[in-house]
């Protein structure tokens, strides 16, 4: 899956998905925006816009339709919660 990491803007990193077309962007307020359908083509032009939370704002916000993030950092308690269900980590 590639990803690519921003070092500035409001965009920290995107994760995409080239069997499903699903893109990820984890933003710098740690909400993670999952969208479907996005072509390979977009999500290259994503990682070499100068301004990459114009170019989602202008070329995917409202192009594409939303889905479930493939990973989440918005729940920092996952990992305690797939321990206790599998086992492990303590």
């Amino acid at each position: 899956m590639p990803t690519k990491t921003f070092t500035s803007g409001r965009i920290k990193k995107a994760d995409y998905n080239t069997a499903s077309r699903q893109l990820d962007l984890h933003w710098d307020n740690k909400t993670v925006l999952a969208y479907k359908h996005v072509p390979e083509e977009v999500y290259r032009r994503l990682c070499s816009a100068p301004n990459p939370a114009a170019y989602w704002e202008d070329r995917i916000a409202e192009e594409y339709p939303k889905g479930t993030p493939m990973t989440s950092s918005a729940d920092p308690d996952g990992a305690k919660k797939f321990n206790d269900l599998f086992g492990g980590g303590d």
